[in-house]
């Protein structure tokens, strides 16, 4: 399966969170399928952004404001009236939640009830996707992939954020969603990269930074093994899920819980492997500084097991490894060359959009 654009034509989508990476794609994708698109989110940090780069700012209904501000939120949600909501906004990256653990908290969890409350004041129905991350099972590093029924946990205040936010949605959707018009439903993926990521912080923006600058790059964790998962193989498990859940009934078969949504095995690599790959794509490749910062504690190994989304949704990465970070390296090769890039994105989901979604190895990650 894949994306439906007869779906989306028409439907009006809420996007918080959209002025980020994945948010960014995720507009493009929902207005080139038709959907009628609103974002909620804080304004871009640079015009570098995707959101700027893609022309969004100009280009799709916006509102700047807080997840954190209640009542603006619920009523920019009550105005718009969505049929489907992806909620996005978070404070995304961990090293950031140590020295904000608070207002990590506040963003992520409160902000993830702030959207989940306003639900329940609207009269019609529809779906809510929440976005949290990989990181919210409790991790005791045993080398095992994560199944959606494994306890929630984290160690770093993100990753605890992250857990928390998902005992926000299974307490809101048991609570008050389960006869209710609104389905409600939690995502979790693995790393996701691709084109168009400038975030601080983030091992691929600061390669093609570097890249950009005739600049080393600094390395802090080369063996640390994530799941690599590409951004466009991770909406699209989003954009199907929403509709499987949009159509369920309401005697037939659930989709309104948790989800993992997972690189195959071959796509679980170290720090140093994934530079290598993108090495292999570039000439000259930036130089790699290891400089070792262990005073903040993260996971070592991180990876999903993904075989309900693979087994009733019909989903799996259409990319391998390889070939996304291709895709990744020609994306910022084409922006650091000046090429236009929104026809160069809309170009990069046609391609994407007319691959065949060919059946994988059915492994312990996938």
């Amino acid at each position: 399966m894949t994306p439906n654009p007869d779906f989306w034509n028409g439907k009006k989508v809420l996007i918080t969170g959209h002025t980020g990476f994945k948010g960014a794609w995720l507009s493009l994708w929902l207005m080139v399928m038709g959907a009628k698109v609103k974002g909620y989110a804080l304004e871009p940090e640079s015009e570098r952004d995707l959101f700027c780069a893609l022309g969004l700012d100009h280009s799709m209904d916006s509102v700047f404001a807080p997840v954190e501000d209640a009542e603006r939120l619920a009523q920019e949600i009550k105005d718009f009236a969505p049929d489907l909501i992806f909620h996005m906004a978070a404070q995304s990256l961990v090293r950031p939640s140590y020295s904000d653990p608070l207002g990590t908290l506040t963003t992520n969890v409160m902000g993830t009830a702030h959207v989940l409350n306003a639900l329940r004041e609207l009269d019609q129905g529809g779906v809510a996707i929440v976005v949290t991350s990989d990181k919210c099972y409790e991790n005791a590093e045993t080398g095992s992939h994560f199944k959606e029924d494994d306890p929630m946990g984290g160690s770093d205040p993100y990753s605890m954020s992250k857990g928390a936010a998902e005992l926000v949605v299974r307490s809101f959707r048991k609570s008050y969603f389960l006869d209710a018009p609104w389905r409600v439903v939690s995502v979790r993926s693995g790393n996701v990269f691709g084109g168009g990521d400038w975030a601080a912080d983030r091992i691929i923006p600061d390669y093609f930074r570097a890249l950009g600058a005739g600049e080393p790059l600094v390395m802090r964790r080369p063996g640390a093994v994530r799941p690599w998962l590409y951004v466009l193989d991770t909406l699209t498990g989003y954009l199907m899920l929403a509709e499987r859940c949009f159509q369920q009934q309401a005697d037939g078969e659930r989709f309104d819980e948790g989800w993992n949504f997972g690189p195959d095995a071959s796509a679980i690599k170290t720090v140093s492997e994934l530079i290598a790959a993108f090495d292999g794509q570039l000439s000259p490749a930036p130089q790699v500084i290891i400089r070792s910062e262990d005073t903040l504690k993260e996971a070592h190994f991180l990876a999903l097991d993904s075989q309900k989304a693979r087994t009733r949704l019909g989903w799996r990465p259409r990319l391998s490894f390889e070939e996304a970070a291709g895709a990744t390296a020609r994306w910022y090769q084409a922006y650091l060359h000046g090429a236009p890039m929104l026809e160069t994105s809309r170009q990069h989901l046609a391609e994407y959009s007319a691959l065949p979604l060919v059946p994988g190895p059915q492994d312990g990650a996938s």
